[in-house]
């Protein structure tokens, strides 16, 4: 019991465990600020990572249609509905079911 008292009289040990709660809890960089910025952090690293991919996937399309004359006819076909003037296409589209 004297020990205890003793500790609590200790104005260093008051101060530091005062001011280890008030780092911990009520400062501008408290615990929980701080693991919301590392949660932000790594959802900005997982997107940098997925945008460098996507960068590498254009670029290498990107070629491809500079290079690869049967890209170019593909890219042509698909997306401007062109044909040769023998071919016949058929564009088929997806209806929705009205409720």
């Amino acid at each position: 019991m004297e020990r205890f008292l003793v500790l609590i009289r200790n104005k260093y040990l008051i101060a530091g465990v005062a001011f280890f709660i008030w780092m911990c809890f009520f400062d501008r960089y408290d615990l929980s600020t701080q693991f919301a910025y590392q949660q932000e952090k790594n959802k900005l690293e997982r997107e940098r990572v997925f945008y460098e991919s996507e960068i590498t996937r254009i670029e290498k399309a990107i070629k491809d249609v500079q290079y690869n004359p049967s890209e170019i006819q593909r890219i042509a076909r698909e997306r401007y509905k062109m044909k040769k003037d023998n071919e016949d296409i058929y564009v088929i589209q997806e209806i929705e079911p009205t409720k």
